[in-house]
């Protein structure tokens, strides 16, 4: 596992992987196909999800909705006080089911034509698959589920409020479906062999320094090309080969689209 690593990040990795193998979608005269694959940050980083309005940790004050990380997103949090982790997370799906995909996520979701496209998403929300994005996993849990508090297997659909009282199958609190800072993270382990076969690797919207999922990149091969958006690009000189598109979200992925469909 990664969690004897530092804090997680929030980040976005596309991935894209030539299909030589004949195994082709129709498409123009261009020989590229190929599977996107994304990591999605929702606390420390601008994300494609923050241009839907969707609050992030990655601001100066360090609050997100006005409550530090270690209030709300933390297993201490939740022992100590978890009315105020239901609440904060009631308010958040309220927020999310309020939010609309952006262009970001609308581009990502239209490579399908073109495309085999895979999302791995470190965001809660569900806007990649408004968008249309068939086949997103979710490192860090969604927003729309709930689980036993002793029992991770036992997962259920919300998408209303989880109260003080309800409980699971077992007989136990139900809590959000959230991978909390301090905890584990199960899916990263279904991530790393999608990045290590990756024949184009695209990161948005994150720092590269906050841990496990900005180790990511380094399961990348060296020799493949990569691409980083963000409005503030991090330091990257250790990556190779790499391509910097310093622009929101929006923008950069949209640039992103114009770059794989010139190749």
């Amino acid at each position: 596992m990664f969690w004897n690593l530092r804090e997680r990040s929030r980040t976005t990795i596309y991935r894209i992987n030539n299909d030589f193998e004949g195994k082709r979608k129709d498409q123009t005269d261009r020989n590229l196909t190929g599977i996107i694959k994304l990591l999605v940050r929702y606390f420390l980083s601008i994300g494609v999800s923050a241009e839907s309005g969707l609050k992030t940790f990655r601001d100066s004050d360090g609050l997100w909705e006005g409550y530090n990380i270690e209030d709300v997103a933390t297993p201490r949090a939740w022992r100590k006080d978890p009315k105020l982790v239901l609440d904060f997370y009631n308010y958040r799906r309220k927020n999310v089911l309020d939010a609309q995909p952006n262009a970001a996520h609308y581009g990502l979701a239209e490579l399908e034509k073109s495309f085999d496209v895979t999302i791995i998403t470190q965001n809660i929300d569900d806007l990649h698959e408004r968008a249309g994005s068939t086949n997103v996993l979710h490192l860090h849990g969604e927003i729309f589920k709930m689980q036993s508090e002793r029992d991770r297997e036992l997962i259920y659909e919300i998408k209303g409020d989880i109260k003080i009282g309800d409980k699971a199958e077992d007989g136990e609190q139900l809590r959000p479906y959230i991978v909390w800072f301090e905890e584990p993270v199960p899916k990263i382990e279904e991530a790393i062999p999608i990045v290590t076969s990756a024949d184009i690797f695209v990161v948005v919207g994150t720092s590269l320094v906050v841990y496990p999922a900005a180790g990511l990149v380094n399961f990348a091969a060296r020799h493949i090309p990569k691409y980083i958006i963000d409005k503030r690009i991090p330091y990257t000189s250790e990556i190779a080969n790499i391509t910097a598109i310093e622009k929101p979200a929006t923008e950069g992925v949209s640039e992103l689209i114009k770059l794989l469909l010139e190749r």
